[in-house]
């Protein structure tokens, strides 16, 4: 009679072994791919509609840029001018050697140069100054102006009590006595285009070196305006 194998002692193989071995391998596979697989995410709605409004607002930005890039070079806007085209020196006198009273007025001229464009201007300063030392200021009222338009305006300039360095006020006395006066006159006003939707605004400074005879009659001898922003 033949023994069997476990009789004769000759260890069992496990049933399988190579099965088992293979779906080991491919079970571990399988997790590291799933764990190396990033996750697929829908974009939320919210989202998508916060992208194309921001979408629409920057092609409406570029759209309003090219326009006005546009419209500005066929306009192509001017600085307004100011002059002074008279004037008149009342009275220059001392209360004492260091304080200065006066009259001064000067006739302002207010230009429009562009042809298509209305300006208004805001915010208007004259200051006189007698050798860089302001003596007199007033305010203008603001106004708008038409395409090519001109606007003369009355300043009245008056000095009370102004203190004067003493040398600067030898100075003054000298010139009334040689009839030659010479002032600086500066303005400073805020300039506002409208061009259909667009309103474009800054600052123009202007300064206007003036030479008078002397009072009580005083005329304007001779002027030079230069008008910057």
């Amino acid at each position: 009679m033949l023994a069997s194998v476990e009789e004769l002692g000759i260890p069992k193989q496990p049933r399988n072994q190579h099965s088992l071995r293979s779906e080991s391998s491919n079970s571990l596979a399988s997790t590291r791919a799933i764990l190396g697989q990033p996750r697929i995410q829908r974009t939320k709605p919210i989202i998508w509609c916060a992208a194309i409004l921001c979408l629409i607002f920057s092609l409406v930005l570029i759209f309003f840029g090219i326009a006005t890039l546009i419209l500005y070079l066929a306009m192509k806007p001017r600085n307004p001018t100011f002059d002074i085209p008279n004037a008149s020196l009342n009275v220059v006198y001392f209360d004492s050697p260091q304080y200065l009273n006066g009259e001064f007025t000067l006739l302002a001229n207010f230009s429009n140069p562009n042809r298509r464009i209305g300006v208004r201007f805001e915010s208007l300063n004259i200051e006189l100054f007698y050798s860089d030392r302001l003596v007199s200021s007033q305010t203008v009222k603001p106004f708008t102006q038409r395409p090519r338009e001109t606007r003369l305006q009355s300043v009245n300039l008056i000095s009370s009590l102004v203190f004067l360095p003493q040398d600067v006020g030898v100075k003054l006395q000298r010139q009334v006595e040689n009839n030659r006066i010479n002032y600086n006159a500066r303005g400073t006003f805020k300039v506002r285009f409208n061009i259909g939707l667009i309103h474009l605004s800054y600052w123009l400074h202007t300064i206007c070196q003036i030479e008078m005879t002397s009072p009580p009659t005083g005329i304007l001898v001779a002027r030079q305006c230069i008008t910057n922003r």
